[in-house]
């Protein structure tokens, strides 16, 4: 369908605003004069004697012609498309003119992603994912929610092209899971994914219950950053206790019969972190100890800000009144998140994975949050 000229017209409007505003958000000028003065270092007979600087610099490098790279696409595909639209009015083209609008409507998305990237401003919002599911109150129907839950993460990262890995899952006694870990590792996954912390409620008839009533199920999540070697984290072997056993599940014989899988429990504050994807017990550790140093940075962090907020921590219930989002399947059919209270109606494409609205309406709350 063609739009008429008071949407073309409004449409070029905003896409202007927005792409000036890019600019300065992008810090484009300062950018290219920093790409520059850095460019000059590398030049530098020595600038390899320091590894680390080096790659630091070769990184900042990256990042300002990433900006600038950004701005100057949209800028010469809203030129494009702005072109195109006033030959088309010229030439009385419509074929033209489609194309002309389908070219706006492409910047307006891509915009709308710089824009909320740019919202991922925290020290670690580029780094992969750790993804923690747990079941919570409510039996056996929580336990077949919390692998619910399990499906939700792993189409969500299928949807943005990013990399899952199922590190760890214990089994149900009659159907579900007691909880899982997955590493979800893309651009940015751990600055998306953050939003999905919390207490997660299913509303259902139960197809555990007989008289088929209607039963509530809670699961938490916790997601963490998967750390890489640059961030500090001090773990002492005398706090620390390795647990080895057999692996479940589909993975070979070499998997499931030998102790490959390992439990690893903080014993100053009770973090676990298991791992049995690993064909080697070894490789099993190194990923447990990976994991384990997220969750003791979060529960640094969090430490931190409750100091400063004056908070006394308690851990969360994962039980009635605690939830962050909540799904109704009947007697109608809505998932609410009580954070941003945004509402959608179409439950089956959420539980498929489609989660960024939900992502966005909370990185939004938050930016003008900090801007008030």
């Amino acid at each position: 369908m063609l739009p008429d000229n008071y949407e073309i017209n409004a449409l070029v409007t905003s896409l202007k605003d927005r792409i000036e505003k890019m600019q300065r958000m992008l810090r484009v000028q300062e950018s290219r004069e920093r790409a520059a003065e850095l460019e000059q270092l590398t030049l530098e007979g020595d600038f390899w004697n320091q590894k680390e600087r080096a790659q630091n610099l070769l990184k900042e490098i990256a990042d300002c012609k990433n900006r600038i790279g950004d701005y100057e696409e949209m800028a010469r595909a809203f030129d494009d498309a702005s072109t195109l639209i006033e030959m088309a009015k010229e030439e009385k083209d419509d074929a033209v003119l489609l194309e002309g609008w389908e070219g706006l409507q492409q910047v307006d998305a891509r915009i709308a992603q710089i824009e909320l990237r740019q919202m991922l401003s925290g020290e670690l919002d580029t780094q992969n994912a750790l993804v923690n599911i747990n079941a919570g109150a409510g039996g056996v129907d929580a336990m077949d929610w919390a692998e619910m839950l399990q499906r939700m993460y792993l189409r969500y990262a299928q949807r943005m092209s990013y990399k899952a890995t199922l590190l760890d899952v214990n089994q149900g006694a009659e159907a579900g899971i007691m909880n899982c870990s997955i590493l979800i590792e893309g651009a940015y996954a751990y600055g998306y994914l953050k939003a999905e912390s919390g207490v997660h409620r299913l509303v259902r008839m139960s197809p555990f219950d007989a008289a088929a009533r209607r039963h509530t199920a809670f699961a938490s999540v916790l997601v963490t950053p998967d750390l890489d070697d640059t961030i500090d984290i001090e773990i002492r072997d005398e706090d620390l206790r390795v647990d080895v056993y057999r692996s479940s599940g589909a993975g070979g014989q070499h998997v499931n019969k030998t102790e490959s899988a390992v439990r690893l429990t903080h014993l100053p504050t009770g973090c676990v972190a298991a791992c049995q994807n690993e064909r080697s017990q070894f490789q099993n550790k190194a990923t447990a100890m990976r994991m384990l140093r997220s969750q003791l940075y979060q529960l640094k962090q969090k430490e931190q800000e409750e100091r400063m907020d004056g908070i006394i921590g308690t851990k969360q219930k994962i039980d009635f009144g605690s939830q962050i989002r909540s799904y109704v399947l009947a007697p109608y059919r809505l998932v609410t998140d009580h954070r941003t209270e945004l509402k959608i109606g179409n439950v089956d494409s959420v539980l498929d994975g489609d989660l960024q609205p939900f992502i966005t309406a909370l990185l939004v709350q938050q930016q003008e949050e900090k801007g008030a």
